[in-house]
């Protein structure tokens, strides 16, 4: 006679090993395709994940900065107050940091610079808190502060990148009337103005370890061999090609300084370097190799290929007359190896000293 035994006194059940079932399991033709996908899934939710906390978190820091700055209006509220203030957040959350009294009256400057118009608090909104404070402190103009966080989230800016971009007066160097080119007349609308926008002038390749008189041949293997720091400089979307790029036109040899990819402009770009001062005759040459460039290398998707001059100094008319009458889309800028410290900061810059204490009282902070 069979008696019923209760399922939790039943033997378990012995699962049969899958090993030889995987073993014996081909790995798909689209695992890699899957796989892809699958990462940039993950990589999307961290990135939202990410972007949310930030978000939160900036606008807490807005929303003390707010009732800081009200009540300095209404009450008076000092250092001591805000010295108390601080003491007593971090007491109530010990495992939060960012009350430091210092921090705190970066949050009431963000509230006062950022708090009041919409866009600048979705740009705000967007940037790690880090990145407010190096616009607080590195800039007084609304305009510009606005320009480069835009740049900070669009292009993915570290701090420290967003730090030597504003040092080295990327704002200024784009946007400056001293940048000359055909584009205007030689492009469709808007890839003139976003190739437009892409030129600098002037350049600045500090990074490099050559002196005043270098030539080109010299200056064209620093670049190359400081390739990160010099695609930084060109600015986002540039991919390198290679230096002297070899083109046979009949018969006769002849060579690319450097020869650039741009992944927005959908086209080659052809950058001719010279040691000196502009000459007419250097927009004739370029002109030759963007024509070559085009004929041996561009496929049919791609825009006209774009040629740069990037010379040690320009005289601005002969550059004009020099572009005027040609049919490619050229431009002409310079390039300095050293970036000037005026006059007036020398005697200002830090001592040694004094960064050490700035450093130890941001410790303790």
């Amino acid at each position: 006679m069979e008696t019923d035994i209760p399922i939790s006194q039943q033997p378990a059940a012995k699962l049969v090993p899958e090993q030889s079932m995987v073993k014996n399991t081909p790995i798909p033709t689209n695992y890699d395709v899957i796989l892809e996908e699958l990462k940039a899934q993950v990589h999307a939710a961290r990135m939202r994940a990410a972007l949310a906390a930030n978000s939160e978190l900036v606008g807490l820091y807005l929303s003390i900065g707010r009732k800081i700055l009200e009540q300095q209006r209404r009450e008076g509220w000092g250092a001591r107050v805000i010295s108390k203030l601080a003491d007593d957040l971090r007491a109530a959350f010990p495992d939060m940091k960012g009350f430091s009294p210092r921090n705190l009256l970066y949050m009431k400057q963000a509230a006062e610079i950022f708090g009041e118009r919409p866009i600048s608090q979705q740009v705000a909104a967007k940037l790690p808190w880090g990145h407010i404070m190096v616009l607080i402190n590195k800039l007084k103009a609304e305009n510009e502060r606005l320009w480069y966080g835009l740049q900070a989230i669009e292009h993915g800016w570290s701090r420290a990148i967003l730090t030597m971009q504003i040092e080295s007066g990327l704002h200024e160097r784009q946007a400056t009337s001293l940048k000359i080119s055909n584009f205007q007349d030689q492009l469709p609308a808007p890839q003139s103005d976003m190739a437009y926008a892409v030129l600098k002038d002037p350049y600045i390749f500090d990074f490099l370890s050559v002196g005043e008189k270098a030539q080109e041949r010299e200056i064209e293997r620093e670049l190359v061999k400081h390739i990160t720091e010099f695609l930084l400089e060109l600015g986002s979307g540039f991919s390198y090609v290679g230096k002297q790029i070899h083109l046979e036109v009949a018969g006769e040899d002849f060579f690319l300084d450097l020869l650039f990819y741009h992944l927005k402009l959908r086209c080659y770009v052809v950058i001719e370097l010279k040691a000196g001062p502009f000459k007419p005759e250097y927009a004739g040459k370029l002109n030759f190799y963007c024509s070559a460039v085009d004929n041996e290398l561009r496929h049919e998707q791609d825009n006209p290929t774009i040629g740069l001059i990037l010379c040690k100094n320009k005289n601005k008319l002969l550059a004009e007359y020099a572009l005027r009458n040609i049919t490619t889309p050229l431009a002409v800028s310079e390039y300095t190896l050293t970036r000037a410290i005026p006059e007036e900061l020398k005697t200002s810059l830090p001592s040694v000293e004094e960064i050490e204490k700035e450093l130890d009282t941001d410790k303790k902070e």
